[in-house]
Formats: C-alpha cells, sequence, structure tokens
C-alpha cells in the first residue's frame, strides 16, 4: 500500500541513511530558498498575504517571517508558513527538479520552519532529514503522475508540496506509521494548484497554501484527527483522482535507493525555466554584438528556435504585468538583448511595459522543434546592416549538464538576500544557512537564524 509505503519509509529515514551528495543537496536547496524568500518579500503578494491574515487570524507569535526576522515580527506557525512559501517563489527564482518541474524546497521549507521553530527541540541533522524526507515524497509522487497529472492543468509544485509538507512536518513531529499515513491523507484532499493561475499572485499562493495544509495536516492527525491510511492509493486517493496515469508503488520502491533531491536543480533568471536557454542565448548574442560593434537599436529582427514546451509554457506575446512577463519567452529575450541580464529588477510591471523593451519584444519570433532539447536554444538577431549574430546554448546554464558553481550560487543568495538584510547581514545569513546541518543544539539554529536577520 503505497500510502503505509511512504509512511514507513519516511519514519524510519536517519540521518546516518543520508549521503554526503544528499546532505549537501539538501543544504543547497534550503539556502537558495531561503535567499528567494528573504529577497522575495519586496514583492506585493507575500506583504498583501501578511497583512491580509495577520491582524485577523494570527495566534500566538512562534514563527518567524524570513525577511522580517530582525525586527522581531513573529506570527504563528501557519501565517508564517503561508507566507514564507509565497515570498519563496513569488519572484519564480527558486529550484526545479527538471524531470517534472516541480520547484520542490519552498512547500517543504515553509511548513518545517514555521513548525520547527514553534515547537522548539530539533537539532540541525533532524531538520535536514525531515526536509529530505519531505522533498523526497513529493518528487517520487510527482514522477508517478508524470506527464499526465501536469498536462491536464495541475500545478504539480503545490498539488505534490501539500503531502511532502505532511511528510516533512510529521517526522519533525515524530509520528509514527498510522499516524503520519492520517497526516497523508488530510493533506492529499487539500490538493492545490492549477495552471491558470500562472503570472499572478495566486501561483505563488499555491506554494503558501500547500505548505500550510500539509503542515496542518500533520498537526490534526498528531491530535487523533481520522482521514484514511490509503489516501494515495485508494481508488478515489489522490493518484487516480488528480491523473489517468500512475506507478507510485514503483517509484517509492525506489525511496532511498535513487535520491531525487540529487537532480534538483537551481535557477539563474527569475522566470518560467523553459525560456531560460532562450534568456542566455540573448544575452550572449548581445555581447557578441557588442564585441563587433553593432548596436542593439539596429536589431530588425530576432529568431529563437527553442524546445515545444517554451511555448506551452511561457508563450505570452504581450505580457503586461512583472509576474505575466515571467511566462513571456518574448520578455526574456527582449531583456537579454537590452540589459545583457535577466534578474528580478527585469521582470518588474515598468520595464515590461517600457516602450523600448515592447518595440523590441515586438520583433522576435519564435519557433517550436521537437529535436531541440529543453535546456537547449538557439537565437539569432538580424542588425541593419545586414549582419546576423546566432548563438546556440545546448545546455543553458543552471541544467543538470550545466550547473550554477558554488560561487554563483552564493552570488544569487547575496543578490536576493542584501537587498533586505544588506551586505554584511546577508554573508552571515549565507553562512547561517550554508552550515544548517551543523547545528547540534536544540532550537540554537533558529536562534542564530533570528540574531542575523
Amino acid at each position: 500500500m503505497a500510502t503505509q509505503q511512504l509512511a514507513t519509509w519516511s519514519v524510519n529515514l536517519q540521518y546516518a541513511n543520508l549521503t554526503a551528495p544528499v546532505i549537501a543537496a539538501a543544504v543547497t536547496s534550503l539556502y537558495n530558498w531561503a535567499g528567494c524568500a528573504i529577497g522575495g518579500y519586496q514583492q506585493p503578494a507575500p506583504n498583501l498575504a501578511l497583512n491580509a491574515t495577520f491582524p485577523h487570524f494570527g495566534g500566538a507569535p512562534t514563527s518567524s517571517i524570513l525577511a522580517l526576522a530582525n525586527d522581531s515580527t513573529q506570527t504563528d506557525a501557519q501565517i508564517a508558513a503561508f507566507v514564507n512559501g509565497i515570498a519563496g517563489h513569488v519572484d519564480d527564482y527558486d529550484d526545479t527538479h527538471l524531470a517534472t518541474i516541480i520547484h520542490p524546497t519552498g512547500t517543504v521549507a515553509s511548513a518545517l520552519f514555521a513548525v520547527a521553530e514553534w515547537q522548539g527541540g530539533v537539532t540541525g541533522q533532524e531538520f535536514v532529514t525531515a526536509f529530505v524526507a519531505g522533498v523526497e515524497a513529493e518528487l517520487k509522487l510527482g514522477l508517478a503522475v508524470w506527464p499526465e497529472h501536469y498536462d491536464v492543468g495541475w500545478h504539480d509544485t503545490s498539488t505534490t508540496g501539500s503531502i511532502g509538507a505532511a511528510v516533512a512536518v510529521s517526522k519533525i513531529l515524530g509520528l509514527d506509521v498510522p499516524t503520519t499515513q492520517q497526516a497523508i491523507g488530510i493533506a492529499c484532499t487539500q490538493v492545490i494548484g492549477m495552471q491558470e493561475f500562472f503570472g499572478s499572485d495566486t501561483k505563488s499562493f499555491h506554494i503558501g497554501r500547500a505548505a500550510q495544509g500539509g503542515m496542518i495536516g500533520a498537526l490534526l492527525a498528531q491530535s487523533g484527527f481520522t482521514s484514511s491510511l490509503q489516501g494515495l492509493e485508494a481508488q478515489f486517493g489522490w493518484v487516480h483522482v488528480v491523473s489517468t496515469r500512475e506507478n507510485v508503488t514503483a517509484e517509492f520502491d525506489q525511496l532511498g535507493e535513487v535520491w531525487e533531491i540529487l537532480s534538483n536543480t537551481f535557477k539563474p533568471y527569475p522566470c518560467g525555466i523553459v525560456m531560460h536557454p532562450s534568456i542566455q542565448g540573448a544575452i550572449e548574442v548581445q555581447s557578441a554584438a557588442l564585441g563587433q560593434g553593432l548596436r542593439i537599436q539596429d536589431i530588425t529582427s530576432v529568431e529563437a528556435k527553442v524546445n515545444p514546451e517554451t511555448l506551452v509554457l511561457t508563450g505570452q506575446t504581450d505580457p503586461e504585468t512583472g509576474l505575466e512577463g515571467k511566462f513571456s519567452v518574448y520578455h526574456g529575450i527582449a531583456v537579454g538583448l537590452l540589459f545583457g541580464q535577466a534578474t528580478p529588477s527585469q521582470f518588474t510591471d515598468s520595464v515590461v511595459t517600457n516602450a523600448t523593451v515592447v518595440a523590441l519584444r515586438k520583433l522576435v519570433n519564435v519557433t517550436t522543434d521537437s529535436t531541440i532539447n529543453e535546456d537547449e536554444a538557439y537565437v539569432s538577431a538580424l542588425f541593419q546592416d545586414g549582419t546576423n549574430v546566432t548563438q546556440h546554448i545546448e545546455h543553458v546554464i543552471g541544467s543538470i549538464d550545466n550547473p550554477l558553481n558554488e560561487t554563483q550560487l552564493k552570488d544569487k543568495f547575496m543578490g536576493q538576500a542584501s537587498l533586505v538584510l544588506g551586505e554584511e547581514r546577508a554573508g552571515k545569513a549565507y553562512d547561517a544557512f550554508m552550515g544548517i546541518g551543523n547545528y547540534r543544539r536544540r532550537a540554537q539554529i533558529f536562534a542564530e537564524i533570528r540574531r542575523i536577520l
């Protein structure tokens, strides 16, 4: 039985079972997400979420909003998980498991930080172990229903993420196998997230709500609240309701043998990952053109050849907001050519509606080719003098074959966190999150992070 199989594996998982690469991948995933959650709080959505909930629904202040930890702003665990989940995903700058397009850290980490800080008594090793359990649960589940589940329109980051969060929180609470099964069932029935809402605040709401739902599932189960012990595999359970195909038992058979967290990747650009090769291509075209003495304003047309999924997921031709721009390969190419970079600053409302950006965006033509891989693209620009500058991106930076290195990951964290914390505190925060597995004394980790933030 799949639900029991997952619960049993999670309950029995120990830090000693984690290989050094798995631990390193977990730590990288956590600090990458933390940087996104701190920097992402500058977006409107997390503030709107906090202001709409905290004054009316907040319980005892036990848990931190990462971007506000230094000013002693705390909420109850539910609201903290919700707001941190939104903040960590709103820039679309987090991580991606490429085989499922799931962004795995946000839901699990948001729930874990909120509960572990509230409950106390958690060592770094216990935290990392629970985190890995939750991530493996959601990614194996995502693989079990891929691609049918995604293709009908579900946002699989949140649909699987609530279950991953429930598994992780159940482990940190020390729940036994039957109780963890109940928690998984309660999370299953809170399935949330549809692709219709990509390009709006509601996309990041999916992650916050999934984190909150998984956490509540574990807490309800702990209190004796009943669900189903077969929430995943029953005839009318999760896998059969949300997908036309599943192989969940086969995927769960590999738990602890094939670690999905090792296939987690980290975004170099804050937008839909399938448009990243085109952005890099545009950036490299700009560099090559300027090196030849050409002017970007003299471009007369731009051609891009991409994998078909690029237009399926990021085919918006006329975005009107920064969030919509994150799902427009046309906008990504335009800003790559104009700015030579694609940071959160290039995905604001003002840049998306800038006349120069719009004019160049209208010169971009994108065609698809099924022989082009998802991490590959061809981008070319034709100039007034007839010069054609073309770049082929074989494996985009941030992909499995061309991952961000440690320096690039640190630069990304610092770029996000320093917006809120300043350079010095951001550097200390980086060190704290990098050492998250080394905190031996219970509750030390949260006291240290709050002190630095």
